[in-house]
């Protein structure tokens, strides 16, 4: 297979800490507890642990000015079903599954972790997502028909000598000039930066949405400030196929690294090595 990462920004040391594959797909009813048990067996060899949490509310992306996110409210006096995880040893690696979402998961555990590179991730998410449209044709459960691709890098932006506080997000984000504030103006603590882009085709029509947002935290090894921040691209598979949500996917990455360098500061790609 081709290097995907051909072309793109490339760190030596990014703060990547976790990167989420996800499709979403028309609901299937018959995906309840005891076939997502089923399922489990597959995939238990290499997953061998489970969690059970609240399924995930379905997101689309419109790109219609007139439409509008609506959140339909339904009422049952059955549960839910769960959407389930299936983690490996380590719990570095996982799969979640839900009525409507099928999700491949890598995540840092330890400090001394390295990413295994955007590859190895989409690979193995392809290679579990035919995995489980199998095991659908041969339960008989229903059709997978997707209807919207995501892709998520979450980083934890650390300080490394370029920045000290909250209140200086402008030495992480280059897109971040605050104006000069007078005296009367209190100190500023910290800052949260949440912006979306929308990306078209040669022909101009929306092709996706980048969703950029930066916030305040405090690293859990060491109690310092950190940035963390979530990038996901999201859009409807470029075909209604495992083809077209690969497709969909990798251009998603790509509109993420891309605009992971545009957003960040100089300094900033020095402290990760990018490399020229």
């Amino acid at each position: 297979m081709a290097n995907l990462a051909n072309g793109l920004p490339n760190f030596e040391n990014p703060p990547l800490t976790e990167v989420a594959i996800s499709i979403q797909f028309d609901s299937l009813p018959l995906l309840q507890a005891p076939q997502i048990g089923l399922l489990w067996s597959k995939f238990r060899s290499r997953f061998p642990q489970t969690e059970q949490h609240v399924p995930l509310d379905p997101y689309v992306e419109k790109f219609d000015q007139d439409s509008k996110q609506t959140i339909q409210l339904e009422f049952s006096n059955v549960p839910p079903v769960p959407r389930c995880w299936f983690l490996n040893e380590k719990g570095s690696e996982l799969i979640q599954v839900q009525l409507n979402r099928f999700t491949r998961n890598w995540r840092k555990v330890n400090n001394e972790d390295e990413y295994p590179r955007y590859e190895y991730v989409r690979n193995q998410f392809a290679e579990d997502l035919m995995e489980f449209c199998q095991f659908l044709e041969d339960e008989d459960i229903g059709e997978f028909k997707p209807v919207q691709c995501e892709v998520s890098y979450i980083n934890h932006i650390e300080q490394m000598g370029a920045w000290h506080n909250h209140s200086e997000l402008g030495k992480v984000l280059a897109m971040w000039n605050p104006r000069d504030c007078d005296d009367l103006t209190p100190s500023l603590e910290n800052i949260r930066v949440a912006t979306r882009h929308i990306f078209r085709d040669g022909a101009g029509a929306p092709l996706a949405r980048l969703h950029i947002s930066t916030q305040p935290a405090y690293s859990s090894s060491n109690n310092q400030p950190v940035f963390v921040m979530n990038i996901t691209a999201r859009g409807a598979p470029f075909v209604q196929s495992i083809d077209g949500v690969l497709s969909f996917i990798d251009k998603g990455r790509e509109l993420i690294v891309r605009g992971f360098k545009s957003v960040t500061t100089s300094e900033m790609h020095e402290a990760w090595g990018l490399k020229k």
